[in-house]
């Protein structure tokens, strides 16, 4: 095949199947280097473990069939971090950005996938937002990571140090869940620097780049004189944000008050550690207890933060928060029989509406689906878990994949290949969104469509 004609062929793709094909290519290449000598302080880990690492990465989930700090050497580690950097980002992001830089222009369809990827309103300068984009991503993880190097640098040294400070930031912005510790990072539930910075890391991450920037833009519009107000986006993304972590960490910490988990923990410390898990258990991965130690009502809500995830145009995963507002709002103006959805005096456009609710009904289907595949290849004949039941267990694993959040109850390194192959497939999809991978699957109808008489049926 000519060059010509590859460029041709890659120019007729569809943006979806454009985003598609970027995140895949990169996850192959880093699950390459993964599976190379220089990558492994041992035997190599196999293709089938470092293409699951990679796409771990890669999407930014945190799901680990092998211990990172100990199964990879520092080059494998540093494949792993920039994985998770290109992902938090997104591939579109820096190719444009590097666009940008040499002057070759954005093309249309880079411009739809950024748009799809980053910005809910049309902006005036792509190439400002990219630009804000690395820098403003650079300047909070720096911040993180000197944060961090209070603590690790006297534990560790200099070099060691700040190593693991960086990796640890980029992985808490980037909403990734990787840490260098075998027991991730119980061993820091009683630091306030540490849990601190990862919290905040992993709030502003999951916001995404325009609430940051809007928020950032407040001193400068002021100033000038004129009015500042936020985004209808914004309004929800910060509401909502919030009401997911108080009230996740509220509950939490009645129902696991009540089972007994903290009978040894002083109050501070139950104060800490169910904090963290709500900040943490809507997209990062990180935690500072063993989950297998909380309560079943406890661990079906974390399934449901996870199933939720961050916000639209932030690194992390789910169905997104303000997909729950509009939802709830439009159940909302459906049981009182109002025609529109609205919030906040604004009304919500019938194509957003209707994208919402298929985007729940296909994520509720496809957790469904891939729930059942993942008990077939991994229960059957086996008389499973017995902490919390095998389909909860299962079910955890499959939601946490699904919203690229990374926490699991223990099975993650017990899978089998079919098994690992599943949940790569959950994270990937997860990663560049089921309603972008579903336009790739299904092809598209035309313009034509054809409208029969309508029949009515009874419902409900």
């Amino acid at each position: 095949m000519t060059r010509t004609r590859r460029k041709s062929l890659l120019a007729e793709l569809s943006p979806a199947s454009t985003l598609t094909l970027f995140f895949a290519v990169s996850i192959l290449i880093g699950a390459l280097l993964l599976t190379t000598p220089l990558a492994s302080t041992g035997d190599s880990v196999g293709f089938v473990n470092a293409l699951f690492t990679a796409t771990s990465a890669q999407c930014v989930t945190g799901l680990a069939v092998v211990d990172t700090g100990t199964a990879f050497s520092l080059f494998g580690q540093l494949v792993i971090l920039v994985l998770i950097q290109l992902g938090g980002l997104g591939i579109t992001t820096f190719s444009v950005y590097l666009f940008f830089y040499l002057r070759t222009g954005v093309g249309l369809r880079d411009r739809w996938i950024l748009n799809e990827t980053l910005v809910h309103t049309p902006v005036r300068s792509i190439n400002d937002l990219v630009r804000a984009v690395i820098h403003l991503t650079i300047l909070i993880e720096a911040l993180g990571a000197a944060c961090l190097a209070v603590v690790f640098v006297p534990q560790f040294g200099w070099v060691k140090g700040c190593y693991y400070a960086i990796f640890h930031a980029v992985s808490a912005f980037c909403n990734a869940g990787f840490a260098l510790f075998s027991d991730n990072l119980i061993g820091y539930r009683n630091s306030p620097i540490v849990n601190l910075t990862i919290m905040m890391l992993i709030v502003l991450g999951g916001l995404g780049f325009l609430v940051i920037k809007e928020l950032l833009d407040i001193r400068h519009t002021m100033r000038s004189g004129r009015r500042w107000r936020l985004s209808l986006h914004s309004k929800l993304v910060l509401l909502t944000t919030s009401i997911l972590i108080f009230a996740g960490w509220a509950a939490l910490f009645v129902l696991e008050t009540n089972s007994g988990t903290f009978r040894e923990a002083t109050l501070g410390e139950a104060l800490w550690v169910t904090l963290f898990q709500s900040v943490t258990t809507r997209t990062a991965g990180f935690n500072t207890v063993d989950l297998a130690a909380f309560s079943v009502p406890s661990i079906f809500l974390m399934i449901v933060l996870m199933f939720i995830g961050a916000s639209p145009g932030s690194t992390g995963g789910g169905v997104k928060t303000t997909s729950l507002a509009v939802f709830l709002a439009a159940l909302y103006s459906r049981l009182k029989g109002y025609r529109v959805t609205s919030i906040f005096k604004r009304t919500i456009p019938e194509e957003t509406v209707s994208k919402t609710l298929t985007l729940f009904l296909l994520a509720a289907l496809w957790i469904g689906v891939m729930t059942f595949f993942v008990l077939l290849a991994e229960v059957t004949g086996s008389a499973g878990s017995q902490t919390h039941g095998v389909l909860l267990d299962y079910l955890f694993e499959v939601v946490s994949a699904f919203g690229t959040v990374g926490l699991s109850l223990g099975i993650t390194p017990k899978l089998t290949v079919a098994g690992k192959l599943l949940i790569t497939l959950l994270m990937f999809v997860g990663r560049i969104g089921l309603l972008t991978f579903a336009f790739v699957v299904v092809k598209q109808a035309g313009r034509d469509e054809t409208v029969y008489a309508e029949e009515n049926i009874m419902i409900g």
